[in-house]
């Protein structure tokens, strides 16, 4: 869906539907806004999931976010090779397959939450868990209904 109101996409197609958009918003805007996760780190969650998830517009999106939060244009476009990438740190790598794991089997595994666990918090914890679950969610309704990228959004990139 498109649309010419200046309102991004997916919040023109979600006022569709305004019972489901102000309930979905509360939780989306606690994950994007008020999540005890450092940005640059919960943007590495969005941008895996949203490769994996193969959407475009939750990439596009997010890239530009990225880049505000800090990563470069080449860690933006390692993200979309993984945790076992050259050049990610430890901990980084560890983000990227928990978002890997969440993906493939809705589940973090022992070694990864330990990893995980020597520098988050519980809460900290909770919202990697609640930023892949969301973004995974918000991909599965930006692919199916079709939303479309905004003028001057940079597009997907290829393998």
């Amino acid at each position: 869906m498109n649309n010419t109101t200046g309102v991004l996409n997916i919040l023109a197609t979600m006022a569709n539907y305004s019972k489901l958009y102000n309930r979905w918003r509360v939780f989306g805007n606690h994950v994007l806004y008020k999540s005890s996760l450092p940005i640059r780190e919960k943007e590495m969650l969005i941008l895996r999931t949203g490769w994996l998830c193969n959407s475009k517009y939750e990439w596009a999106q997010h890239t530009f976010i990225a880049k505000r939060a800090g990563l470069s244009e080449e860690e933006i476009l390692r993200i979309k090779e993984g945790p076992d990438a050259e050049g990610w740190s430890s901990f980084e790598s560890t983000l990227l397959r928990t978002a890997d794991e969440l993906y493939v089997d809705s589940f973090i595994s022992d070694s990864t939450w330990e990893e995980l666990a020597k520098t988050y918090n519980t809460q900290q914890l909770m919202d990697v868990v609640f930023t892949v679950g969301q973004y995974n969610l918000t991909a599965m309704a930006l692919n199916s209904l079709g939303i479309q990228l905004e003028k001057g959004m940079e597009d997907f990139p290829e393998f």
